[in-house]
């Protein structure tokens, strides 16, 4: 018997062993195929090695990505079992490679929110991209890290850290912009707290609107249009607003080629523009929606897990979009470090912005989505199902507060993080469930139940009195004796109710739908993420300048 354990051990550890092979073989294929390319299309331009190199690190850097970052994009979709992994990795490598393909932006800024002063550099190509280099290669290198230890993080705040400790490394202090860093730091607690809140908010309007009724099927008759309506006004805003700004004036230029047209053409498009577009769809999708669950409404069950699969359609289209608007969104800022060393390489000088090239932009795209394909269902497991348990009303309300959070924050002038904003979604229906699991059946609250307990704790002691009194006295009656037993009885049964009533609030507090050394990682991943990355950006520096120098 221990034999054929052992047999089977093995079987599985060649298998695992065989199949990251072949992983690790395909991505090593893919950063070789850019180097080549890199080396050979640039033949001409000195420092084209230089060139070479970065995209090779660049390449990484977007396999990366794809590994940790996409996960929050379709982890709840697959966590709440809306689709299959390999729909989810299909799905988002498609409109994450399309997002960064159409709606990537031509041209970025380089050097992520200001991070650092590129005049301290002195119009220095050299320092600038070994800098550069160093940041590309330190963020990489971290993702890689945070993936291995299933520990989603933000790229932006990786990247950033990065740029941030190269440019010290390179310049000192000085460079620094400490006033967007600071707008960074903040970034750790207003994303996950409010990503938790809205989450929980439209967990919580569902389930008193829909799951807590009686007749489910009729109240989700009349509430799930409203609510995948409103999905519909925040994802097609969240699009318009940040996956198509790079697009934009193109888009009012075609669209005036019509007939009876005539559009006002803008840079980028306002949030009011946004708004009445993303309504009108709005409109649309709710009575499309009304008269498509009126037709279905005698194959729907009287029960949460029918109501339920109302949701998977709504999920689906709001991974693909959120994968789409990622693309287009962060993808230009991932690979901002190797526009800038494409550009210092070819113009021999350092600039604020530079093109993106469209090479630049595939090693972006197609990485990011080797990477998901490669490396991401493990991430994808862990923000689906390894945090807390979730269904497809959970994920809905996660994907929800995605965009409609993003929205709230950059009206406002809020620094956020998407990657903080899904994750902290996954926290809010979590502890909302635990909330919820503390009021029993008759709607007892975990106050009403200590309340209760006190009740019990008079009522024994004017019992114990009573029999104190009875006990004392001298002439006791027949009547007195049987009062005497009877009063045991009854102290020995407010003591039972006390006990189960302590039991049941000790379990009550005992239950935890969000598993707290998940959120230990994962906090700790973000805290550590802008000082790792710094910090090894600085030692990439001085080590690429004491082999160049």
């Amino acid at each position: 018997m221990e034999f054929q354990t052992i047999d089977k051990l093995q079987k599985k550890a060649l298998k695992k062993s065989s199949t990251d092979f072949t992983r690790l073989g395909f991505a090593l294929f893919f950063m070789i195929g850019v180097l080549t390319f890199t080396f050979l299309s640039n033949g001409g331009i000195s420092n084209n090695m230089f060139l070479a190199v970065a995209a090779l690190i660049g390449a990484y850097m977007a396999m990366n990505i794809g590994a940790n970052d996409v996960a929050n994009n379709v982890g709840p979709a697959v966590g709440s079992k809306a689709m299959t992994m390999a729909t989810a990795i299909i799905i988002a490598a498609i409109f994450e490679a399309s997002g960064a393909l159409i709606a990537g932006g031509e041209v970025v800024k380089t050097i992520k929110n200001g991070i650092i002063d590129i005049s301290a550099f002195g119009g220095n190509p050299d320092q600038f991209i070994w800098a550069m280099m160093a940041a590309l290669l330190a963020a990489a290198l971290w993702l890689n890290f945070a993936t291995m230890m299933k520990a989603p993080v933000s790229t932006t705040h990786s990247i950033v850290g990065a740029v941030m400790g190269a440019g010290i490394a390179a310049a000192g202090f000085n460079i620094v912009n400490w006033g967007t860093m600071s707008e960074i730091v903040a970034s750790w607690i207003i994303s996950p707290v409010l990503g938790g809140v809205v989450a929980a908010a439209f967990l919580y309007a569902i389930k008193k609107s829909i799951i807590f009724k009686k007749d489910k099927v009729e109240a989700a008759k009349k509430y799930v249009p409203i609510f995948v309506s409103l999905m519909a006004l925040a994802f097609v805003t969240y699009i318009i607003l940040k996956g198509m700004k790079q697009i934009w004036s193109k888009t009012i230029e075609l669209l005036n080629i019509l007939p009876l047209v005539s559009l006002e053409v803008t840079k980028k498009p306002s949030f009011a523009t946004a708004f009445i577009i993303a309504l009108i769809f709005a409109v649309f999708v709710y009575f499309f929606i009304k008269k498509r669950i009126s037709s279905n409404t005698t194959t729907l069950e009287n029960t949460k897990a029918s109501v339920n699969t109302l949701f998977t359609i709504p999920l689906i289209f709001a991974a693909a979009l959120l994968s789409f608007a990622h693309g287009a969104n962060d993808v230009a800022n991932a690979i901002g470090p190797l526009a800038a060393i494409n550009d210092a390489v070819v113009n021999k000088g350092v600039a604020s912005s530079a093109s993106i090239p469209l090479w630049v932009m595939s090693v972006g795209a197609f990485g990011i989505a080797i990477g998901l394909t490669l490396y991401g269902p493990q991430l994808i497991k862990t923000v689906g199902s390894e945090i807390t348990e979730l269904d497809q009303i959970r994920a809905f309300s996660i994907a929800m507060s995605a965009s409609v959070t993003v929205i709230i924050a950059s009206q406002m002038g809020l620094p956020v993080s998407s990657t903080h904003i899904a994750i902290g979604g996954v926290f809010g229906v979590g502890f909302l469930r635990e909330w919820l699991h503390i009021k029993d059946e008759n709607n007892h609250t975990l106050e009403e139940d200590i309340l209760a307990i006190q009740d019990e704790e008079l009522t024994k002691n004017a019992y114990k009195s009573e029999l104190k009194t009875l006990q004392e006295k001298s002439d006791k009656t027949q009547a007195d004796y049987v009062r005497i037993v009877t009063l045991y009885k009854m102290i020995e049964n407010e003591k039972k109710i006390i006990k189960s009533t302590k039991k049941s609030i000790k379990k009550a507090k005992k239950v935890q739908y969000v598993r707290r050394d998940a959120i230990k990682k994962i906090v700790a991943a973000w805290l550590i993420t802008v000082p790792v990355a710094a910090i090894l950006a600085g030692i990439l520096y001085f080590t690429i300048k004491g082999i160049m120098i």
